[in-house]
Parts: C-alpha cells; sequence; structure tokens
C-alpha cells in the first residue's frame, strides 16, 4: 500500500491512468458491457477491473488521481437509457455526485446514445470494468491536466 493513493486502485489501473494523456478517454463499465471486445480495440488494448466496486466507488477512486478536462463540455458522459434519452438511473446519479464532489463544483455529465457510447468507448483509451450490476453504470471520463504550482 502506499501513502495518498486510494487502495481501490490496483496496480494496474494507476499504470493506465498515469499513461493517459490530456484528451484522453477511459471508461467505466458496469458488469454488463462488452468490455473484453471494446477493451482490445482501445490504444491500451486490455481489459482493466476494479471487480468488487460500484460504479460511483470506481468513479470516486480514479477521480482521487485522475483531473477531468476543464476544456470542453464532455468531461463525462453516461450510456443514455433506451427509449428514455432524459431518465437518470440511480446509478448515473450517485457518479454524478463523485464527479461533482471531485470538482468541487457541479458539472453536468452528457448524455451519449448507447450505440454512439460503444463506438466513443471503442476510441478510448482504457476501459475499466467494475462489479456494478445496475444497468447503465457506463461512463466515459475525458483526461485533463495538472497546472503547474504558481
Amino acid at each position: 500500500m502506499l501513502k495518498g493513493l486510494d487502495p481501490r486502485l490496483n496496480a494496474e489501473v494507476l499504470y493506465a491512468l498515469r499513461a493517459m494523456g490530456h484528451g484522453d478517454v477511459l471508461v467505466i463499465a458496469d458488469t454488463n458491457f462488452p468490455a473484453d471486445a471494446i477493451a482490445r480495440q482501445t490504444a491500451f488494448g486490455e481489459l482493466l477491473r476494479m471487480d468488487n466496486l460500484t460504479a460511483a466507488e470506481a468513479v470516486e477512486a480514479v477521480l482521487s488521481v485522475l483531473p477531468l478536462d476543464t476544456f470542453v463540455e464532455d468531461f463525462a458522459g453516461r450510456m443514455e437509457v433506451v427509449g428514455a434519452a432524459e431518465e437518470r438511473p440511480a446509478v448515473q446519479i450517485e457518479v454524478q455526485a463523485k464527479i461533482d464532489a471531485a470538482e468541487g463544483r457541479a458539472r453536468e455529465m452528457v448524455a451519449v446514445e448507447r450505440f454512439a457510447f460503444y463506438e466513443q468507448a471503442k476510441a478510448a483509451y482504457a476501459v475499466i470494468q467494475t462489479g456494478e450490476r445496475r444497468f447503465y453504470g457506463c461512463f466515459l471520463l475525458r483526461k485533463g491536466v495538472i497546472p503547474p504550482e504558481a
């Protein structure tokens, strides 16, 4: 264990997060997402796992070390509910709260239609599959920058 790092972050996840650059996208996926097939098409090329965590727990851990992009509207995205694009399942409300807490302000995730989400996920840097069993627990996070100390 290392000081100052969330113990939910395993070595493989930390390696991928560190390797990502500004603007790269990370997918946080639920257990029903075709994570392995999509992960093979990403820049990282293999599936990362945070099996024993909910989507919100995984996002909270990731955002403890990963800054979100402040220059774009699509800094974070959620998979739309099929046939009910405006609906927000509890899992998405929980993840939005973790994003808001990490950002120190409310920043609304963009909604991404299901099949568009799959296509964006294929172009992502990496995919992390969680133990989230609730439907629509799939998210896109765009890495930002850490500014220099004044």
